[in-house]
């Protein structure tokens, strides 16, 4: 079968089956948890949470930047695809469009529910100051709304499919400058001894990517386990391997960052507190980040005998995303933590702990807040897997490379697709 005659056919999730209204139930309930936990803390004031005046970018910005970041890397899969002419992905485009919006909507949501007056944020986006890297990134989030929405129309709509060339590269260009925006916001902070790196933005691109990835593989998996369909092993080991490559890619990054930080002496102080200070914050770094996070998955995902193994995928996985939050809480959380150089050389003490690692816990309603932009995210992914055709019907090895040699562990199915289905449509990979 030539690969110009493969025709995709997309459906949605049963919206009838009781397990569909299940998860529809279960996400709504964390997205519920998130906005309760945001209410106490607009009407109770930030004091019942862990961050003080010197942490003040919380749990929830943990978990919000995780998002924001993974979005980008989630809608890598299909730049793949019609960037970089790799045929196979194509089928998962729409997917991966549809989740790079929803991680970024849910990442967005706790971000904005712990500013304190979310009801302002409408004053921050009309009065955009060209100087703060963060008006910046209202700028970047909205114009990668706009633009990846686009981008799906032109997969989905024939009558657009002429731009689909162009708005697939805006998007692969719009999701790199977003991710550098990202990473800069703590790049540009030369207060901190932790950040004032131009790394920085290099390394969250790398981790976009690993974070993506690994969340497209458990929503892929997920989806095609719980509604029975075909998946083969090729495009699983593909994924697979490309994981791998941009977990490899983020330890890469993360080495240089960090060696880069002992030569320079205005850095040497804070990686020897991070790197060797036995506090919890090097704990985090060495067992979750680097053992749990990098070592793990490179494990699992380049070794040659786990190629296709979907318990070592999910596994690795798994192990991407703890491992990532691991080294965002250190990013964010320990380099807050610790304490400025206010007068280089000097010791310096005060009432208010100036000089001293200042103190943070993790409050329930942070921590419930950032579980619900994860909820909000799994909630507007289940809708629209529900409401239009995002998923393709089989992605067996016949259906995505009908060139493939068949082997003796290859368990994919081949392509049975009904095309009568009233909820389902035959597409081109685009």
């Amino acid at each position: 079968m030539a690969a110009d005659k493969i025709r995709i056919v997309y459906r949605t999730l049963d919206t009838k089956a009781s397990g569909y209204w299940g998860l529809l139930a279960a996400f709504g309930l964390l997205a519920l948890i998130g906005a309760g936990a945001a209410y106490t803390m607009e009407h109770a004031g930030h004091w019942i949470t862990g961050m003080n005046n010197h942490i003040v970018w919380g749990t929830p910005h943990v978990f919000a930047v995780f998002l924001i970041v993974a979005a980008s890397g989630a809608l890598n899969v299909a730049s793949v695809s019609s960037v970089f002419g790799r045929d196979m992905y194509k089928p998962l485009a729409r997917l991966s469009g549809l989740l790079a919006l929803c991680l970024l909507a849910g990442g967005l949501a706790a971000l904005l529910l712990d500013l304190g007056r979310p009801d302002r944020l409408l004053v921050t986006m009309t009065n955009i100051n060209p100087t703060s890297i963060f008006s910046w990134n209202v700028i970047l989030y909205s114009g990668f709304f706009a633009i990846v929405t686009f981008y799906l129309w032109t997969m989905m709509d024939r009558s657009v499919g002429r731009f689909y060339k162009p708005a697939a590269m805006s998007a692969f260009i719009w999701r790199l400058i977003l991710t550098t925006g990202t990473g800069s916001i703590f790049g540009f902070l030369v207060v901190r001894e932790a950040y004032d790196a131009a790394i920085m933005a290099p390394l969250f691109i790398a981790m976009s990517l690993a974070f993506g990835k690994a969340i497209f593989m458990l929503v892929m998996l997920a989806a095609y386990t719980w509604t029975n369909r075909p998946l083969g092993t090729v495009v699983l080991t593909r994924l697979q391997r490309l994981t791998g490559i941009m977990v490899a890619a983020t330890a890469y990054f993360l080495a240089i960052q960090h060696i880069t930080g002992i030569y320079a002496a205005e850095h040497r102080a804070y990686e020897a507190w991070l790197l060797t200070g036995g506090t919890i914050y090097t704990s985090l770094f060495w067992l979750v980040g680097v053992g749990i996070g990098i070592v793990v998955p490179l494990v699992l995902l380049l070794h040659p005998q786990m190629g296709g193994n979907r318990v070592a995928i999910v596994g690795a996985s798994i192990a991407v995303l703890v491992g990532g939050l691991a080294h965002i809480y250190v990013i964010i959380i320990g380099g807050q933590a610790f304490p400025m150089v206010l007068f280089p050389g000097m010791e310096v003490s005060s009432a208010v702990f100036d000089g001293v690692v200042a103190p943070y816990a993790p409050s329930l309603p942070e921590v419930l807040l950032g579980i619900g932009g994860i909820g909000v995210a799994l909630l507007l992914l289940t809708m629209a897997l529900g409401a239009l055709r995002f998923l393709p019907e089989s992605l067996a090895d016949a259906v995505v490379a009908p060139n493939h040699v068949p082997t003796a562990t290859d368990t994919s199915l081949e392509d049975g697709t009904d095309d009568a289905s009233p909820n389902a449509v035959a597409a081109p990979a685009e």
